[in-house]
Protein backbone atom coordinates (compact mmCIF):
# COMPACT_ATOMS: atom_id res chain seq x y z
CA UNK A 1 0.00 0.00 0.00
CA UNK A 2 1.06 3.52 -0.39
CA UNK A 3 0.43 5.94 2.63
CA UNK A 4 0.44 9.69 1.55
CA UNK A 5 0.77 12.25 4.31
CA UNK A 6 -0.22 15.82 3.85
CA UNK A 7 0.35 18.43 6.29
CA UNK A 8 -2.38 21.20 5.90
CA UNK A 9 -1.88 24.36 4.52
CA UNK A 10 -0.99 27.62 5.87
CA UNK A 11 -3.83 28.92 8.29
CA UNK A 12 -3.99 31.80 10.37
CA UNK A 13 -1.88 32.55 12.60
CA UNK A 14 -1.68 31.63 16.72
CA UNK A 15 -1.14 35.25 17.23
CA UNK A 16 -4.34 36.51 15.73
CA UNK A 17 -6.70 33.48 17.22
CA UNK A 18 -8.12 32.57 20.26
CA UNK A 19 -6.07 30.08 22.22
CA UNK A 20 -8.37 28.00 23.23
CA UNK A 21 -10.05 27.48 19.90
CA UNK A 22 -7.18 26.39 18.24
CA UNK A 23 -9.13 23.21 16.52
CA UNK A 24 -11.09 26.35 15.06
CA UNK A 25 -7.90 28.04 13.04
CA UNK A 26 -8.96 28.08 9.39
CA UNK A 27 -6.83 28.60 6.13
CA UNK A 28 -5.91 31.60 4.71
CA UNK A 29 -6.90 32.59 1.52
CA UNK A 30 -3.15 32.32 0.65
CA UNK A 31 -3.36 28.81 1.89
CA UNK A 32 -6.14 27.59 0.15
CA UNK A 33 -4.66 28.88 -3.31
CA UNK A 34 -1.64 27.03 -2.84
CA UNK A 35 -3.39 23.99 -2.02
CA UNK A 36 -5.17 24.21 -4.87
CA UNK A 37 -2.05 24.76 -6.78
CA UNK A 38 -0.66 21.68 -4.90
CA UNK A 39 -3.59 19.35 -6.36
CA UNK A 40 -2.10 20.24 -9.66
CA UNK A 41 1.18 18.55 -8.78
CA UNK A 42 -0.18 15.67 -7.05
CA UNK A 43 -2.12 15.27 -10.67
CA UNK A 44 1.19 15.42 -12.26
CA UNK A 45 2.78 12.73 -9.85
CA UNK A 46 -0.96 10.72 -10.84
CA UNK A 47 -1.72 9.87 -7.61
CA UNK A 48 -4.66 8.46 -7.34
CA UNK A 49 -6.07 8.52 -3.80
CA UNK A 50 -8.63 5.58 -2.49
CA UNK A 51 -9.88 7.70 0.74
CA UNK A 52 -8.13 10.48 2.41
CA UNK A 53 -8.45 10.53 6.34
CA UNK A 54 -8.17 14.32 8.11
CA UNK A 55 -7.90 15.58 11.36
CA UNK A 56 -11.34 17.32 12.45
CA UNK A 57 -9.55 20.79 13.24
CA UNK A 58 -10.32 23.26 10.52
CA UNK A 59 -7.73 24.31 8.68
CA UNK A 60 -6.44 19.83 8.00
CA UNK A 61 -10.46 19.67 7.32
CA UNK A 62 -10.37 22.40 4.51
CA UNK A 63 -6.85 21.13 3.61
CA UNK A 64 -8.25 17.17 3.04
CA UNK A 65 -11.54 18.50 0.87
CA UNK A 66 -9.82 20.92 -1.42
CA UNK A 67 -7.75 17.90 -1.95
CA UNK A 68 -11.17 15.82 -2.22
CA UNK A 69 -12.74 18.34 -4.77
CA UNK A 70 -9.82 18.03 -6.62
CA UNK A 71 -10.07 14.41 -7.45
CA UNK A 72 -13.73 13.85 -7.17
CA UNK A 73 -13.55 12.17 -3.92
CA UNK A 74 -15.58 13.99 -1.51
CA UNK A 75 -17.86 10.74 -0.41
CA UNK A 76 -14.22 8.82 0.66
CA UNK A 77 -13.49 11.24 2.95
CA UNK A 78 -13.40 10.34 7.01
CA UNK A 79 -12.57 12.90 9.64
CA UNK A 80 -10.96 10.97 12.65
CA UNK A 81 -9.80 12.19 16.13
CA UNK A 82 -6.73 9.72 15.65
CA UNK A 83 -5.30 12.74 13.57
CA UNK A 84 -5.70 15.07 16.05
CA UNK A 85 -2.92 16.50 17.53
CA UNK A 86 -1.79 14.17 20.36
CA UNK A 87 -3.96 11.41 18.27
CA UNK A 88 -3.35 8.49 18.85
CA UNK A 89 -0.91 6.89 15.95
CA UNK A 90 -1.95 3.43 16.47
CA UNK A 91 -5.49 4.05 16.76
CA UNK A 92 -5.06 5.68 13.19
CA UNK A 93 -3.10 2.51 11.58
CA UNK A 94 -6.01 -0.01 12.88
CA UNK A 95 -8.53 2.39 11.26
CA UNK A 96 -6.94 2.57 8.60
CA UNK A 97 -6.12 -1.28 8.42
CA UNK A 98 -10.07 -1.74 9.22
CA UNK A 99 -11.18 0.09 5.69
CA UNK A 100 -12.83 -1.96 3.75
CA UNK A 101 -12.26 -2.74 0.69
CA UNK A 102 -8.21 -1.78 1.92
CA UNK A 103 -7.37 1.19 0.24
CA UNK A 104 -4.34 0.78 -2.10
CA UNK A 105 -3.50 4.11 -1.41
CA UNK A 106 -4.64 6.40 1.46
CA UNK A 107 -4.28 9.97 2.45
CA UNK A 108 -3.80 11.16 5.84
CA UNK A 109 -4.12 15.31 6.44
CA UNK A 110 -2.90 16.61 9.50
CA UNK A 111 -0.17 18.43 11.60
CA UNK A 112 3.06 18.50 13.03
CA UNK A 113 4.41 17.31 14.77
CA UNK A 114 2.20 14.19 14.56
CA UNK A 115 2.88 13.43 10.87
CA UNK A 116 6.51 13.48 11.11
CA UNK A 117 6.60 11.32 14.33
CA UNK A 118 4.29 9.18 12.68
CA UNK A 119 6.46 8.75 9.65
CA UNK A 120 9.58 7.83 11.69
CA UNK A 121 7.66 4.92 13.27
CA UNK A 122 6.46 3.33 10.64
CA UNK A 123 9.93 4.00 9.04
CA UNK A 124 12.29 3.21 11.77
CA UNK A 125 10.23 2.19 14.44
CA UNK A 126 10.43 4.98 17.11
CA UNK A 127 9.45 8.31 16.92
CA UNK A 128 12.46 9.93 16.27
CA UNK A 129 13.75 11.40 12.87
CA UNK A 130 15.07 14.45 12.41
CA UNK A 131 12.74 15.67 8.95
CA UNK A 132 10.07 18.22 9.03
CA UNK A 133 6.74 18.12 7.12
CA UNK A 134 6.12 21.79 5.90
CA UNK A 135 2.99 23.38 5.61
CA UNK A 136 1.19 21.82 2.35
CA UNK A 137 3.95 19.32 2.20
CA UNK A 138 3.27 16.30 1.10
CA UNK A 139 5.46 12.26 1.60
CA UNK A 140 5.04 8.96 0.34
CA UNK A 141 5.64 5.83 2.45
CA UNK A 142 5.78 2.66 0.54
CA UNK A 143 4.33 -0.36 3.12
CA UNK A 144 4.08 -4.12 2.52
CA UNK A 145 1.88 -4.90 5.71
CA UNK A 146 1.06 -1.86 7.71
CA UNK A 147 1.04 -2.20 11.64
CA UNK A 148 2.70 0.02 13.88
CA UNK A 149 6.18 0.38 14.02
CA UNK A 150 9.23 -0.28 11.25
CA UNK A 151 7.19 -1.15 8.47
CA UNK A 152 7.85 1.12 5.71
CA UNK A 153 10.09 3.06 3.18
CA UNK A 154 9.94 6.78 2.65
CA UNK A 155 9.91 7.08 -1.33
CA UNK A 156 9.69 11.06 -1.43
CA UNK A 157 9.46 14.21 0.64
CA UNK A 158 7.75 17.14 -0.83
CA UNK A 159 8.24 20.75 0.20
CA UNK A 160 5.32 22.93 -0.97
CA UNK A 161 7.69 24.84 -3.37
CA UNK A 162 8.64 21.53 -4.95
CA UNK A 163 5.01 20.86 -5.86
CA UNK A 164 4.40 24.33 -6.63
CA UNK A 165 7.64 24.20 -9.37
CA UNK A 166 5.54 20.91 -10.64
CA UNK A 167 2.41 22.12 -11.44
Amino acid sequence: MNLYLLRHGIAVDRAESDPAKDSERPLTAKGKQRLWESTKAMEALELDFRVILSSPYLRAMQTAEIVAEAFTLRKKLIFTDKLAPGGNPKALIEQISALKPAAKNTLVVGHEPYLSQLIATLTTGGPKLQLELKKGGLAKLEIEALRYGRCATLAWLLTPKQMLAMG
